[in-house]
């Protein structure tokens, strides 16, 4: 980095410092674990002796332990934007005013995972649905920036459908309903040499925010929704104040769907599998959620499973996120 013309070329040089960063942090992540490794060496001959350090004991080895779990789990991350952050979209399936509050449960989800893991998250854009009333909080769709070292990696695999099962809060008979949503994870960015969008290829469209409040909602026509024509997908921003920043943010979007979109071509012919789009319904789901009649939810590819529903819907997902990198 010291060397003459290093900067010359921005954006190599940038990648290079964020490199060079986060080699510095997973060393002082590996320092800080040994160093409690060291310490609770010392430590625990003491916790025979007494039942108060004996619970700080287990406390800090499962801590340890968690650690260290996280850095192995980083050592599946080969993927070329593993390392970077993550765009996680949520869209409601067919249920109504169900479906819209398990996507507005999903995201919060996912937004407090994040949380606990000191992530910085960041609503992109929000269509609100028929639950948005006072207090209501229901959500046709809505994408969240997750900013951390290796969002992407531990959050790609969250992509799928995810099916609830409960007793509909909107039932004035107590039915059991059964809501679907779809998930769907990209990178933040995605070189735009690797994706080229011919500016023929879209349509962009300009139009007011929604949402529960804020300084530009309902006012200016500062959101943008651009339509890939040849794909049909649809990416919309309305975050930012101004209509050109929205409108770049809204392309690196799209850039980021298109360049999954691919994976997934590619995925689907090395498994000599014929690419279909995936419905939002029954028989397609990843993970099940269930609170009634039992408490329980199941991931259907790992065989992962806990009864501890309220914890996960509270964003405690490591568990369900390791076995699946691991597999």
């Amino acid at each position: 980095m010291v060397r003459p013309g290093f900067w010359d070329d921005n954006r190599r040089a940038s990648e290079r410092s964020q490199t060079l960063a986060g080699l510095k942090r997973d060393m002082e992540r590996i320092a800080d674990l040994e160093q409690e490794a060291h310490a609770l060496a010392e430590f625990l001959p003491m916790a025979e002796e007494d039942a108060a350090i004996a619970e700080e004991a287990d406390t800090r080895t499962y801590a340890l332990e968690r650690g260290v779990k996280q850095l192995e789990a980083e050592l599946f991350f080969a993927g070329k934007y593993d390392k970077g952050n993550a765009i996680v979209s949520v869209y409601a399936g067919a249920g109504g005013k169900d479906a819209e509050d398990w996507a507005a449960l999903l995201v919060r989800m996912y937004s407090r995972f994040g949380e606990h893991r000191g992530w910085k998250t960041r609503m992109i854009h929000e269509h609100w649905g028929e639950n948005n009333g006072p207090g209501g909080w229901g959500m046709k769709n809505a994408t969240i920036l997750m900013a951390a070292p290796f969002a992407y990696g531990y959050m790609n695999k969250e992509s799928g459908v995810h099916r609830l099962v409960r007793i509909s809060p909107f039932s004035s008979q107590q039915l059991r309903h059964t809501s679907f949503a779809l998930v769907d994870v990209m990178p933040e960015f995605v070189v735009p040499e690797e994706v080229p969008i011919n500016p023929d290829d879209i349509t962009i469209d300009f139009f007011r925010s929604s949402g529960p409040g804020g300084q530009n909602v309902n006012k200016r026509e500062t959101a943008v929704r651009i339509t890939h024509v040849p794909t049909g997908l649809t990416v919309a921003s309305q975050a930012e104040r101004s209509q050109e920043s929205n409108r770049e943010t809204a392309m690196a979007l799209l850039r980021s769907r298109l360049y999954r979109l691919e994976l997934d071509r590619r995925e689907q012919e090395r498994r000599g599998v014929r690419q279909e789009k995936v419905s939002i319904e029954w028989g397609n789901q990843i993970r099940s959620y269930v609170m009634h009649p039992y408490q329980m939810v199941k991931d259907h590819r790992t065989g992962m499973e806990t009864s501890q529903i309220e914890k996960v819907l509270d964003g405690e997902l490591d568990e369900f996120i390791e076995a699946e990198i691991r597999k």
